[in-house]
C-alpha cells in the first residue's frame, strides 16, 4: 500500500487488509455523527431560554446546562476522538499491511463507541439527572452517563492498543502518520491513567461539579497534549498535500511530538506530590499547558517558511481544500493564543479564548477528513463550491463568533449561563448579539460539512465503489 503519509496520500486507498475498509468508515460515520449530535444539541440550549418551557412535562429540567453538556462532549471530545482513533486505524494499516495483529480490536472498539452515543445523549432527558459543567469533560450527573464515558473511553482505547501492539521493533523508521499517532496513542492511554488515578483516590464520594473537576482535571488536560498533536499532524499533512512534501520536513513533526509526549509525563509527578483536591495540584497541571506553545511553534513556523517559499514561485493554492483549511485553521489557532494571554477574571473571554483554540483543531480535522481519510477510503468529496464555502463558512464564522465573544466579555458578559438582556451593558449586547450571528455562520458551515461527509461514506453505489478498488 502506498505510504498515507506521502504527498499523494490524499489519493490512496486502503484494500480490505489487515484493517477493513468498513472498519474505518465506521470511524468515520462516528466521528461525523458526533458532530451532528452536538448540532441537535443546540436544539435543547435556544428553546431553554424561553420562559416556562421547563413546564412542558417531556422538556427535560435544566435543559440548557444539559444540553451545553453534551454538545460540548459531541463537538470536542467525541469529534476529536474519533477522528484520532480513524488515523489511528489508518496508520495501523499503513505499517500493517495484511498482517494486522489483533486486527479485530479496531470494530469492536468502534461499537462500543457507537454503544455509548445513547448513553451520553439521552440521559439528558431523565429529570433525576443533573449537570455538572465542569472543565474538559462536562457531565450529565447519572450513573448511564458515567457508563457511556468508560465504554467511549474503552472504544478508542481498542485501536489504540491495536496500534501499538503493531509498531515493529524499528520504530524510529516509521511513516509520519504511524509516527504520530503512535505517540498520540502513549498519551491517550496516560490520560486514562490519569483519570484513573484521580477516580481512584474520590471513589466512594457523592458526584457533584466539584468531584468532576477532580476526576477530570489531570486526564483532561493530558487530552488537550493529545488534541494538539491531532493538530499539527493534520497541520504536517494537510502542508504536504497542498504545498509539496518538501513544505515542512517529517523529522520536524517527530521531534514536535515526541515533547508533547515528553510533556505529558510529569502529571505523575503532580499526582504523586499533591493533594488531588488542593490548588497546588490544579495550578501545576494548569502551567504545564504552557509548554504546548513550543511543539507548535516548531511546526508552524516551518508551515509558515514553506507557504511563503510557495508564494515566491506561484499563487498559493486557495482553490485546494486541504490549503483553505490549513490557513484557516492556523489564523483561528493563533487568534485563541493571543486570547488567552489577554485574559483577566473569569467572564465569555474564556469561553472565546477555547472557542478558537478548538476551532483551530477543529478546521484541522475537517480538513484531514475531506483532503486525506476520505480520498483514502476512495471516497474523495468532489472539489468544488460548496466543498470549500463550508470550510470559509466554518472558520470566518468561528473567527467572528470568538473575536465578539472576547469583545462581550471585556464588558461583562458572563460565561456558562444564558444571559438575558437586562444583564448586558450595551457593548455586552452588541458584542454577543454579533456572536451570536458568527455562531449561525459557523453553524451553517457545519451542517454543510456533515452532508458532504454523509453522502461521502454512504454513497448511492456504495456497495459497487467499495469493491476491487486496488491499493494506490
Amino acid at each position: 500500500m502506498t505510504s498515507l503519509s506521502s504527498a499523494a496520500a490524499g489519493r490512496a486507498t486502503i484494500s480490505g487488509a489487515g484493517v477493513p475498509r468498513e472498519e474505518l468508515r465506521a470511524w468515520a460515520a462516528l466521528a461525523i455523527g458526533s458532530l451532528a449530535l452536538a448540532g441537535i444539541m443546540v436544539l435543547l440550549l435556544a428553546p431553554s431560554r424561553i420562559p416556562g418551557i421547563q413546564a412542558l412535562g417531556f422538556w427535560p429540567l435544566d435543559a440548557f446546562a444539559k444540553g451545553l453538556v453534551i454538545h460540548v462532549v459531541f463537538s470536542l471530545v467525541v469529534w476529536f476522538l474519533t477522528v484520532f482513533a480513524l488515523l489511528v486505524s489508518m496508520a495501523t494499516a499503513e505499517i500493517g499491511g495484511e498482517k494486522v495483529r489483533f486486527a479485530p480490536l479496531g470494530g469492536v472498539g468502534a461499537m462500543a463507541v457507537a454503544c455509548a452515543y445513547p448513553l451520553l445523549c439521552l440521559t439528558a432527558f431523565d429529570h433525576a439527572s443533573g449537570a455538572s459543567l465542569n472543565n474538559y469533560v462536562p457531565v450529565i450527573l447519572h450513573r448511564a452517563y458515567y457508563d457511556g464515558l468508560v465504554l467511549l473511553a474503552l472504544g478508542i482505547a481498542m485501536p489504540v492498543a491495536r496500534l501499538l501492539a503493531n509498531v515493529p521493533a524499528r520504530w524510529r523508521e516509521m511513516p509520519p502518520l504511524a509516527f504520530a499517532m503512535s505517540a498520540g496513542s502513549v498519551i491517550y492511554l496516560i490520560a486514562l491513567v490519569y483519570f484513573g488515578i484521580a477516580t481512584y483516590a474520590v471513589w466512594g464520594a457523592t458526584p457533584s461539579k466539584e468531584l468532576n473537576e477532580v476526576i477530570f482535571w489531570g486526564g483532561g488536560h493530558a487530552l488537550q497534549f493529545l488534541f494538539c498533536l491531532l493538530m499539527l499532524t493534520g497541520w504536517f499533512i494537510l502542508a504536504r498535500l497542498s504545498l509539496g512534501e518538501d513544505a515542512i520536513g517529517a523529522d520536524i513533526l517527530r521531534t514536535a511530538v515526541l515533547m508533547l509526549l515528553a510533556f505529558t509525563l510529569p502529571g505523575f509527578f503532580f499526582f504523586y506530590k499533591f493533594d488531588v483536591f488542593s490548588a497546588q495540584f490544579r495550578e501545576a497541571f494548569s502551567k504545564l499547558q504552557f509548554v504546548m506553545a513550543l511543539p507548535v511553534l516548531m511546526v508552524g513556523i516551518p508551515v509558515l517558511f514553506g507557504i511563503g517559499r510557495v508564494k515566491e514561485r506561484q499563487p498559493l493554492p486557495w482553490s485546494n481544500p486541504a490549503f483553505l483549511a490549513l490557513a484557516l485553521s492556523m489564523t483561528i489557532f493563533a487568534m485563541g493564543g493571543v486570547m488567552g494571554n489577554l485574559i483577566s477574571g473569569s467572564d465569555a473571554r474564556t469561553p472565546a479564548h477555547y472557542h478558537a483554540v478548538i476551532t483551530g483543531v477543529s478546521l484541522c480535522a475537517v480538513g484531514l477528513m475531506l483532503s486525506f481519510c476520505l480520498p483514502a477510503l476512495n471516497r474523495t468529496p468532489e472539489n468544488n463550491l460548496w466543498l470549500r464555502l463550508q470550510i470559509k463558512l466554518w472558520g470566518g464564522g468561528q473567527i467572528v463568533a470568538s473575536t465578539f465573544m472576547f469583545f462581550a466579555g471585556q464588558h461583562g458578559a458572563p460565561r456558562k449561563t444564558p444571559t438575558s438582556l437586562k444583564d448586558l451593558t450595551d457593548p455586552a449586547f452588541i458584542g454577543m448579539f454579533l456572536h451570536g450571528i458568527g455562531a449561525f455562520v459557523a453553524l451553517a458551515g457545519g451542517v454543510m460539512f456533515v452532508v458532504t461527509v454523509i453522502r461521502a461514506v454512504w454513497p448511492k453505489q456504495a456497495g459497487a465503489s467499495a469493491q476491487g478498488s486496488p491499493a494506490a
